[in-house]
């Protein structure tokens, strides 16, 4: 039962909206998504063999994944805190891969964008630096601070319920991409 809630914690990080909604399409994925992927793979003839990547909002309410999936659009977010690393260990779920695709919606799931990660890295959360933190916030007025109370009030809410508490040094695993796709 544990491993089933810790795998449910990293669905809920990830604000996965696989079934968030009654959507346009059959089974709850926005025809938007269908159709930013079909003139993706069209200008870029090597990802047309790729399957439909998974499409997902940042956050858990509206104002913040619209906000961070149109800093995502203008080039301003390009990192994701995607959890902690031992929820990874012990759903025994792999750390997401370099090259990847995803779709980025927003809160109503509608395909904004297509990023790729860059780079996994899991980092203490002491470790997070400022340059860092700009890029998961997407901005450059005291991104650290912003980084640091949003991601600790979140890890604190979600451990205590399982009774465990945060540490400094807790290991977090962080995404870089880079968005190769723009709605239209």
């Amino acid at each position: 039962m544990k491993h089933l809630s810790i795998f449910l914690i990293l669905i809920f990080i990830s604000c996965k909206n696989d079934a968030k909604k009654e959507l346009a399409t059959e089974n709850g994925i926005d025809a938007s998504v269908y159709e930013m992927w079909k003139d993706y793979t069209e200008s870029n003839p090597k990802s047309i063999k790729e399957e439909l990547p998974e499409s997902w909002f940042f956050h858990n309410n509206k104002e913040d994944a619209d906000r961070l999936a149109a800093l995502t659009v203008n080039g301003k977010k390009s990192a994701t805190t995607s959890g902690l690393y031992k929820w990874y260990v012990e759903a025994k779920a792999a750390l997401p891969k370099i090259g990847t695709n995803h779709i980025i919606t927003d809160f109503d799931g509608k395909a904004q964008a297509i990023i790729e990660i860059t780079k996994v890295d899991t980092v203490p959360f002491n470790q997070i630096t400022e340059s860092l933190a700009e890029l998961d916030m997407g901005t450059d007025i005291e991104p650290l601070d912003k980084w640091r109370k949003a991601h600790w009030d979140f890890f604190v809410s979600v451990m205590r319920e399982n009774g465990e508490e945060p540490t400094e040094d807790m290991l977090i695993v962080f995404e870089t991409f880079k968005t190769v796709w723009t709605k239209k």
